[in-house]
Order: C-alpha cells, then sequence, then structure tokens
C-alpha cells in the first residue's frame, strides 16, 4: 500500500491552465463558470494601448472586480505573482500559450491571440521566388500555429520536403518557437538545409538562427515579406568577441531571477563552484526584473546572466559591465571551447 505521502489522489490539486485562441464569448463564459472573486489581467507590450478598454470589457462580461498588471510581460515564463495581485484568484494572459513545465499559482486563461490572416499559397509562392532551400524547418509565433499545416501542405506541392519539429517539455506545441527554447527546430536540424520562420519582427528569428547551424529565413505572413537569411554568422562572431574580452576577469556577479518560470537557482550554484575551481570569486544576486541600473557602481567584472537568455543576447550593450550567458561564462573561463556556439535553451 503507498504511504499518504505517495498517493496522487491525496496530493493537493495544482492550478490549471485553460487555453483560447482569442477573446471572446467561451472566455467569458468560463471565466463567469468559475466565480472568481477578482481577475488579474496580463497583456504583452503591443497589447498595452488597448489593455484597459479590455479590463472594462472583463469587468461587464464578469460583473467582478478587474486588476491590470502594470509591469512589463516577457512570456508565460512571468506571470503575475501572488504578491503582484494578492486578491486575485484567476488570471488573464494575452499573447502566451502556456509552458507546461512551470507550475501556476492560480488558475491561468491563456488567450493565445491566434491570427488567421495569411494566404498559404501567396506564402508558399514567396518562399519559392526568395530561393529558400526546398529541406525546409517551420518554426512559428504561438499567434500563427495555425498556419503550419496549410502551409506545409503548399510547400509540398511546390516541391519542398518541411519538417515540423517537437521539442522539450517547455514547449506546447510542435513547431513552436520560445525565446528561450528552439528545441523544436534542433530536433529535426540533421533532416533540413534551412529554417523558416512565421511570425512578426526579428525577437523569434534572432534566437532561431543563435540555437541552429542552419540559414534561417523568416517571413511576416500578415504582409506577405521574406526577410533575407539572417548572417549568422556575424552573430557569433560577436558573441565570441565579448566573450573573448572577459577571460581574465576575477569577480563575477551570477545573476538568478525570482520569476517562477526564470528561476535557475541551481544552474547558478553550479557556475559558482565552477567559477572558484578556476580561481575565481563569483557571487549570486537575485531579482526580479532585472533593471541595468541595479548593477552600477558594484564591485564586478563581468556578470552571467541565469534568467531569460534573451537578457544577454539582446540587451548586453545597455548593461555597465559585460553581460554572457551561461554556455559563454563557461567558454570565458576556459570550460568550454567558443567553438560549436551553444545557445542557452531554457529547458
Amino acid at each position: 500500500m503507498p504511504s499518504p505521502s505517495s498517493d496522487p489522489s491525496l496530493e493537493p490539486s495544482r492550478p490549471r491552465a485553460i487555453v483560447f485562441p482569442t477573446i471572446g464569448p467561451k472566455l467569458f463564459a468560463e471565466l463567469r463558470a468559475a466565480h472568481p472573486s477578482r481577475i488579474v489581467l496580463q497583456v504583452p507590450a503591443g497589447l498595452v494601448r488597448n489593455s484597459h478598454e479590455l479590463v472594462a470589457r472583463l469587468r461587464e462580461e464578469t460583473g467582478v472586480p478587474v486588476v491590470l498588471a502594470a509591469r512589463a510581460c516577457f512570456g508565460a515564463c512571468d506571470l503575475p505573482s501572488r504578491d503582484e495581485a494578492p486578491r486575485a484568484d484567476v488570471a488573464v494572459v494575452l499573447g502566451h500559450a502556456p509552458i507546461p513545465n512551470v507550475p501556476l499559482v492560480r488558475p491561468t486563461y491563456f488567450v493565445e491571440m491566434r491570427e488567421s490572416g495569411g494566404d498559404p499559397e501567396a506564402l508558399a509562392a514567396t518562399v519559392v521566388e526568395g530561393g529558400v532551400p526546398k529541406r525546409l524547418g517551420l518554426v512559428v509565433s504561438i499567434q500563427h500555429l495555425d498556419l503550419v499545416e496549410p502551409l506545409r501542405e503548399a510547400l509540398a506541392r511546390r516541391g519542398y520536403e518541411v519538417r515540423v519539429g517537437t521539442g522539450d517539455r517547455r514547449l506546447a506545441y510542435p513547431g513552436q518557437a520560445l525565446g528561450c527554447n528552439y528545441t523544436g527546430a534542433e530536433a529535426v536540424e540533421a533532416e533540413v538545409d534551412a529554417f523558416l520562420f512565421v511570425g512578426t519582427g526579428r525577437f523569434h528569428p534572432l534566437g532561431l538562427a543563435l540555437a541552429v547551424a542552419r540559414p534561417v529565413w523568416s517571413l511576416d505572413p500578415l504582409q506577405n515579406v521574406l526577410e533575407p537569411a539572417i548572417d549568422r554568422a556575424n552573430l557569433i562572431r560577436r558573441r565570441q568577441l565579448l566573450v573573448a574580452s572577459v577571460r581574465d576577469a576575477r569577480r563575477w556577479g551570477i545573476l538568478v531571477s525570482t520569476f517562477v518560470g526564470q528561476d535557475r537557482t541551481p544552474m547558478a550554484l553550479t557556475l559558482q563552484e565552477r567559477a572558484r575551481s578556476r580561481g575565481r570569486e563569483a557571487e549570486i544576486l537575485t531579482f526580479d526584473r532585472l533593471d541595468p541600473r541595479d548593477l552600477e557602481g558594484r564591485g564586478l567584472d563581468a556578470y552571467v546572466n541565469t534568467a531569460c537568455p534573451r537578457i544577454a543576447l539582446d540587451d548586453s550593450p545597455n548593461y555597465p559591465k559585460p553581460l554572457l550567458t551561461p554556455p559563454e561564462f563557461l567558454m570565458a573561463i576556459g570550460d568550454l571551447p567558443l567553438m560549436p556556439y551553444r545557445f542557452d535553451t531554457y529547458h
């Protein structure tokens, strides 16, 4: 007979994720059925302008108070904490899918904001005209996941062999891109000659280009515009120069986020031991949302960031001292070679 502590039926139930493609009657009906006393709404930067109107609509549809999480939202890894919305018993999160291995502090309604725009046949024709290789891996942002199968079929009719990879436990869907995790692409890297990212902006394709050793094209499905392949060699060269600049750094700060979806304290402790074994000093600094001003005036030579990898990769020039990812840090202290370059995948 199992002990009480090992009996799944006796374990407290975890708050669940409820997923909706768009805002609409089904979302409002589910919220009313949950009988919340207060709702916290979180929106990404691109939807802030309309967020107050949405707060009013949620309040009208549910009849309960709605508060708006004001800080910047980077993804499903930094959902509103209990301290940020202490009296909210449910959350509504726009523009993101749940991250399966990130625990929730309250029932959370993810509205993925799926976008139905984009003609698969026209998009496929643009890919052909752009000279994109025929053995192709397909990666998409969450908003355009509904295009995966229609676009794959349209490309197949034009002689393409399209692969859509399934990632690790951090990804909710095959073909999905997260800024910290491209394991779906890595799963099919050996089977393709290039990758096509379908979505808007440069954030995801730049991360993809660092994660896979294949050319990466990006296709805006709303404008039907194909961007040239990203210069991966130049991206890596810039990171290697940064790594080389701190090879003699003696005093390191190891940054750890308290966001539940970004906290890699065990990794930070391991890096601290690796640094000390190489005769370096290393201190751990904790934060929730990192601000470059928090690192000013400290007697440290460089930093390694264990929170979102994109802080170091995209925002490094904003910081007062060099800021590396964990694999880059191991390169700097001599525990890893400079090549092959290793993307800091958050599992």
